[in-house]
This record gives C-alpha cells, structure tokens and sequence, in this order.
C-alpha cells in the first residue's frame, strides 16, 4: 500500500503540478492586475462587512470557515516537514506560492459565488457546481466531487487527526486511543449542528487561536531580536542555493516549499470556495476578495510564525544527506519534523519545563480540530452536488460517521502513511480544479472589473451576470427580485 501511494503521489505531485501551481497563479496575477496588490485595502475591509440571512454567512464567517479550512496541521507539522525536506530555502518559496495563489483564490472563490445555488434554504457552491454550471459539463463536476468527499472525508482527516494525537502524546503522555475518542466526541457535537453551527464555532475559535499562535512567534523573535539579520538571510540564501550549508537542495526547497504551501493555503486546491460561496454579499468579487486575504493569514502570518520559532531556535533537522551519508542538519537527533516547533519553544522557555510541548499540543489541537469541521462542511456541500434536488438523511449520516471513522484510525496509524493519503487527496483536487479554473478564466475576470467599474463610480457594487454574459448564474435572478432596492434600471 505504502509503495502504491507513493507513486501516485509522485505522478499528482511531479514537476508540471509543482511547477504548473506557480505559473497558473502567475497567470492570474496577470490577468487581475496582480489585484493580490492592489486590492488589499478592500479586501481588509471585506473581511468585516456583509451580511448574514437564513440561507447565508457572513464575510467574516466564511472567512473563518475557509481559515478552519486552511489553518490546520499545515501550518506547524507541514512548515516544519517543507524545512526537513527542502531547507531553510522552502519558507521563501511557501511564501512566493501564497502571493502568486491569492489571485487563484480569488479566482476560485468569485467563481463559487457566480454559480453558487440554493439548496434546502442554504447558500451552496464550489468547484463540482462552477464546473457544471460555467462549463456545462456534469461528469466533470462529479469527479470533482467524488474526489473532494473521498479526499475530504476519507483520506485528509487522518493526517489532522494523527498531528493532534503525537502532540498531546508527546507533551502530556496521553495514549493516543484516548486523544482519538475525545476527538471524535467534540467533532460529532460540532457537525451534527449543522452549517449555521460550524459558523458559529468557527467565527469564534479562528481568531483567537491564530493570534495567540502569532502572539507566541512575536514573543520569541522579540527574545532573539538580535538574530533577525541572520534568520532571513539564511532564508534568502537558501532559497536560491548560495548557502554553502544548504547548496544543492534548490530544487527540493522549492518542490517542498510550493507543495506545503498549497496543502496549507488551499489556493487552487478547490477547499475554500465551498465556504466563500455561503456568504451573503451582494457582488461575487467581495468574497473572492476576502478569500485571497485569507491566503496571506494562513502563510505568510501563521505559517511564517511557525518557521521563524523553529529557526530562530535552531531547533530542526534536514532529511537531506551530504555525500558521507550524513545529515547536512542535525539539530535535534532522533526527533522528526512533528517534534520541531514544540522543541523551538521549550528550548524559548527553558525555565518552564514541558511549556512549549503544551502550548503547541493545544495550539495544534485547535488548528487541526477546526480543519476537520472544515472538511466536514466540504464533503457535506459535495455530497448535495451529487443529490442535486434529493436530498437524503441517510447519505449525510454515513458520511458523518465515515469522517470520524477516519479521524481516529488516523491518531493511532503512523504519520508517514497519514501524509502520504493526504497529498493523493489534495492532488486529486488540485488538478481538477486548476483545469476547471483555467477554462472560466473570463467570467471570474469580468466580475472583477465590473466591481472595480462600480466601485470608481461611488456604488456599492451588486452583479448582474446577464449585463457581464455571464450564463447559468441563476441564483443573481432570484437575488434581484428579493433586493430589487439595489439595483439601477
């Protein structure tokens, strides 16, 4: 099995996606104007605009529903993995990946908001519906969906799941049997409840979880101020192989640095429109907008955080060999990449013995908790698509139970073969959605200028798909009748 996922991960991972990730939000960045740039302000202040109604969220919630997508186990395990695997150099290149994928974000969440539809009184979009809808091609949305729910409900959980349980084990001798059904009672509260339960949860726990993580990462750069110069130089020449210590791993930085930054960040990889699509806005681009920024939260805010402890405190390996066999790294021995960030902040407060395998167990804890909510929410939406007007109790009651299945083999399996099924589920999508993306190109970029149009002549900008020759954005027609107030005949 082990040697099977393996080499499917080599073809869903080979150099046309590593490389082909870039140039596609390269792409994009040069279509919208590089609006990643532009548009910052506005995206700002998105971010705590909008609306909420029976049917929808608001910004803010989606944007903390799509966060509990993207900040998870990624963030801390997956940083400190891309720094094993590709060096130092690879935090440049996560960070490179987050600016060039806020344009594919963009993309692919004004895209959900365009085709989104209602569904049993709630908002519902994604990838599987813009392909049906903007391309016309069913079959093709339910591959999309098919992979989603198997990636999202089978193969990823246990990669959250299985960093929580090596965390809590590692600071608190907690067995992981005991970490995995806790877990899964906690998880089954959250999503039995529902859409409008997971918002809540959501809008509340995000924030605060990410900026007390921030919070900690500030304090120790604070405490090794002086070592600033040499921490991101050491980035800077790692990245572009003229680090005598790290010379020869350009390619592995940037592979490892471009892959972790999509596992985290989710741009392009087709999670975070099902979210961005509940938002009540009245224009498509205003979530798309917000979407993007959350792409710069999770990496350059939360996964910089991670990377910038562990380096400031020396506190990592490399799983890289020099030409004795030697690790060109070693740091820390015997430990591997899920143990670095907790070692970077016991080895900031040494006077308090057991402090960082604590604080990173819980903050750990909660990053990959809300992600699995996240998944649920995403397999939940998928599983609709497929349904279309049916909608089965039965259908959404196996899936429940096959997520939290999956969430608790995956604490006690090992951590390699948990990463492995979670990057064949992340390929699948990723190449899927990216081809649909690529082929609704115009309408995403139409409703761009049409809001920057509306915005320049003092409007609140509100969509009309048919004044753009948008077809199939249905849902626009019912919303026009319901808020005839914000349109100009």
């Amino acid at each position: 099995m082990e040697a099977f996922i393996s080499w499917l991960n080599g073809i869903l991972w080979g150099p046309w996606m590593i490389y082909g990730i870039l140039v596609v939000g390269l792409f994009f960045s040069i279509l919208t104007k590089f609006v990643q740039i532009r548009l910052v302000k506005d995206m700002v202040k998105l971010m705590f605009k909008g609306e909420k109604s029976e049917a929808g969220v608001s910004s803010f919630q989606a944007l903390s529903i799509a966060l509990s997508g993207r900040v998870g186990t990624g963030n801390i395990v997956g940083t400190a993995s891309a720094i094993a695997f590709g060096g130092p150099g690879a935090v440049f290149w996560m960070w490179a990946t987050a600016f060039i994928g806020a344009s594919t974000a963009y993309v692919e969440s004004t895209l959900a908001q365009i085709y989104k539809e209602k569904k049993d009184g709630l908002y519902r979009g994604g990838p599987a519906f813009y392909i049906e809808k903007g391309i016309g091609i069913r079959w093709f949305g339910i591959v999309f969906a098919v992979c989603a729910i198997v990636a999202m409900a089978f193969l990823m959980p246990g990669v959250q799941s299985n960093a929580i349980s090596g965390a809590v084990t590692n600071a608190f001798n907690i067995p992981a049997w005991v970490t995995g059904t806790v877990l899964v009672v906690l998880l089954a509260f959250i999503i039995i409840g529902g859409v409008k339960r997971i918002a809540n949860f959501a809008q509340l726990v995000v924030p605060f979880m990410a900026l007390a993580y921030i919070l900690m990462a500030v304090i120790v750069i604070i405490m090794n101020i002086s070592e600033v110069p040499a921490v991101f130089g050491l980035i800077f020449r790692s990245a572009f192989n003229v680090d005598a210590t790290f010379g020869g791993m350009l390619g592995a930085a940037i592979a490892w640095g471009v892959k972790r930054a999509i596992y985290s960040n989710e741009a392009g990889q087709g999670t975070g429109p099902h979210p961005a699509a509940a938002a009540e806005v009245s224009h498509p681009a205003k979530q798309g907008l917000v979407q993007a920024a959350s792409v710069y939260i999770d990496t350059l805010l939360v996964c910089s955080a991670t990377a910038l402890m562990i380096l400031f405190m020396g506190t990592y390996n490399t799983n890289v060999m020099d030409a004795d066999g030697e690790q060109i790294v070693e740091h820390l021995p015997g430990v591997d990449q899920n143990g670095f960030t907790q070692a970077a902040v016991n080895a900031a407060f040494p006077a308090f013995e057991g402090f960082g395998s604590a604080f990173v167990a819980i903050a750990l804890f909660f990053f990959a908790f809300t992600t699995l909510v996240a998944y649920y929410y995403i397999a939940e939406t998928n599983v609709t698509y497929i349904l279309g007007n049916r909608s089965s109790t039965v259908a959404m009651w196996i899936l429940k139970i096959v997520l939290l299945a999956s969430a608790f083999y995956g604490t006690v399996r090992t951590s390699d073969l948990a990463w492995a099924f979670g990057d064949v589920g992340l390929g699948l999508m990723v190449w899927v959605n990216i081809i649909a993306c690529l082929i609704l190109t115009k309408p995403a970029i139409a409703a761009l200028r049409d809001y920057e149009a509306q915005k320049k002549a003092g409007k609140d900008p509100v969509f009309d798909p048919h004044k753009l020759g948008i077809k199939n954005a249905d849902f626009w027609d019912e919303y026009r009748k319901d808020h005839p107030e914000r349109y100009e005949d």
